[in-house]
């Protein structure tokens, strides 16, 4: 959708348009169809809207096809999410049509910064005729200019393939590349106050979505072939400013769990080393480096960083079984929460008195990673779970001594609940005094 493009389309329109297709995500969602033998999976039955949401009635189904009505459209998207994915559809476009692809997005907010938007417009059209690179079709808006001369006459079918595969997006127009782009370059190279206009592409799931602006617009054979997310490696290599906790190999720097920070405190030196002993020998029994993975076998205890921090950020990714329950400790105290329930891992679970669960559900299916991004400074706690924030600036508070306020420092641990986990990329930068939460 080109929202810059005044003598067409008003900002005010824009915000009508953006409020009719906010909808509220089902409390519980009808199962995807089975995949083909390639893994794709059908996004639309032919007949109706079903597994669609948001702006229904700006969209209607004609032939077998998804139409973006005339002087109707809006954010139509799938009921799902979807992380890492290739997204393969047909379309055509009447004579001067705009409408756009919302790839990982809320179901609300303005798709093309919240998420991103992939452009669909008939450039060719003489009233497209000053675009913007970026404005193109096929374009990601603002971000990243596709090439032009691959998109057929209005009027006539279009294959697209779209690709997102963690930081790479890729688009494919009739069999040509147009976009091969890596969001991590896009933020080296793009003016910064352009990119500090697009949290979007910092998320890593969402859903997809047709961005219709009341032109002409049809969509058929929608299939989506979801992929493993964080696969791509190199795995346990931190990026600039960060230090690995674990190093791929073995667990330097790890031990185990002695009892609680109230309780160690009231140890002597020899009582505490003697179950730190004890501890250690535990944790080499149930702990081991297996592939690029940490990896807990369900049996002993928690897993802990040997040193203590105070204010930090760190990232670390995980996967557990359906059922599993885990948790990341900060400073000692739980915690992080990491299990499989609808309302999604990531919030502040043992909190009383101040927000204990997570904004919003970003968790990926069972046995599949998920990465947590998780910045704590004093008391204060933000959390974002595959791109998306789902704590913000909350206190986190102190479940041992309940009177106290959070303990200064500590060490970081990874719990459980005696089910398999895994873990990798685990990467830690410790924050100097001054800085602030919340980016």
């Amino acid at each position: 959708m080109n929202r810059q493009l005044k003598t067409y389309i008003s900002f005010a329109t824009v915000l009508c348009l953006t409020a009719l297709a906010v909808a509220a995500k089902p409390a519980k969602l009808a199962p995807l169809p089975a995949p083909d033998a390639e893994g794709f999976i059908s996004l639309f039955n032919g007949k109706d809207l079903t597994g669609w949401v948001g702006a229904v009635t700006g969209y209607g189904v004609e032939d077998g096809a998804i139409v973006c009505k005339p002087k109707g459209g809006g954010n139509l998207y799938t009921a799902h999410q979807f992380g890492d994915f290739i997204f393969r559809f047909e379309f055509k476009l009447a004579p001067g049509a705009n409408n756009g692809i919302a790839i990982r997005a809320p179901l609300k907010g303005n798709a093309a910064y919240a998420a991103m938007e992939i452009q669909v417009i008939d450039d060719l059209d003489k009233r497209w005729a000053n675009l913007q690179p970026w404005q193109v079709h096929g374009s990601i808006y603002h971000l990243v200019a596709a090439k032009k001369g691959h998109l057929k006459p209005a009027g006539e079918w279009n294959t697209q393939e779209i690709r997102a595969v963690g930081t790479k997006i890729t688009v494919v127009l009739n069999g040509v590349t147009i976009v091969d782009a890596d969001l991590d370059e896009v933020r080296k190279t793009v003016d910064p106050k352009i990119v500090a206009r697009h949290p979007g592409i910092d998320r890593m799931i969402g859903h997809i979505g047709f961005l219709g602006h009341g032109d002409r617009v049809e969509f058929r054979n929608l299939r989506v072939k979801p992929l493993p997310p964080y696969e791509a490696g190199p795995h346990n290599e931190p990026p600039a400013g960060f230090r690995a906790l674990f190093n791929g190999k073995d667990l330097a720097g790890w031990k185990g769990l002695v009892a609680n920070p109230k309780k160690r405190a009231e140890m002597s030196p020899e009582q505490l080393a003697a179950e730190q002993k004890k501890a250690d020998e535990s944790m080499n029994q149930h702990w081991k480096a297996e592939g690029d993975a940490l990896v807990f076998d369900g049996g002993g205890k928690a897993l802990c960083t040997a040193k203590d921090y105070g204010d930090f950020e760190m990232y670390v990714d995980w996967k557990i079984h359906k059922g599993g329950d885990s948790g990341i400790y900060l400073r000692g105290s739980p915690q992080v929460q990491i299990w499989q329930r609808p309302e999604g891992s990531g919030g502040l679970y043992n909190n009383q008195k101040n927000p204990r669960k997570p904004l919003v559900s970003a968790d990926n299916p069972p046995m599949q990673w998920n990465r947590f991004r998780i910045k704590m400074i004093g008391d204060r706690v933000w959390v974002w779970l595959n791109g998306v924030k789902v704590v913000d600036n909350t206190v986190m508070e102190n479940y041992w001594e309940r009177g106290k306020p959070m303990y200064p420092t500590g060490q970081i641990e990874l719990q459980n609940h005696g089910s398999t986990l895994w873990f990798r990329n685990i990467y830690i930068r410790e924050i100097p005094a001054g800085e602030t939460g919340g980016k």
